[in-house]
């Protein structure tokens, strides 16, 4: 079964704060995390069962080179992507 992607708004947003503060820490720093955050992407999409499911229905990929996790769920031949939760903030700001 093939799937499709949707990254909510809320999600969108936090990898967009994400960015100019990699890029403050190195230059490129950025755009290496929107590739590795892409390549995840494709990784869920590809075999979104893969990951575990921490609360149902969600699903979480933690993202190995930067501190993310990528909160989601499969609705039929759809991933909806959620947040992409820094994980070095305060657990309890992680979003259902």
């Amino acid at each position: 079964m093939a799937y499709s992607l949707e990254v909510i708004n809320d999600a969108n947003l936090e990898i967009i704060e994400a960015y100019p503060y990699y890029e403050e820490k190195r230059i490129g720093l950025g755009e290496e995390f929107l590739e590795h955050s892409d390549f995840y992407f494709e990784r869920i999409i590809a075999n979104p069962k893969s990951f575990p499911q921490k609360r149902k229905p969600y699903r979480e990929a933690f993202l190995k080179r930067f501190p993310f996790l990528v909160i989601y769920e499969i609705i039929n031949n759809k991933v909806i992507v959620y947040s992409i939760f820094n994980t070095w903030q305060n657990p309890k700001k992680k979003k259902k």
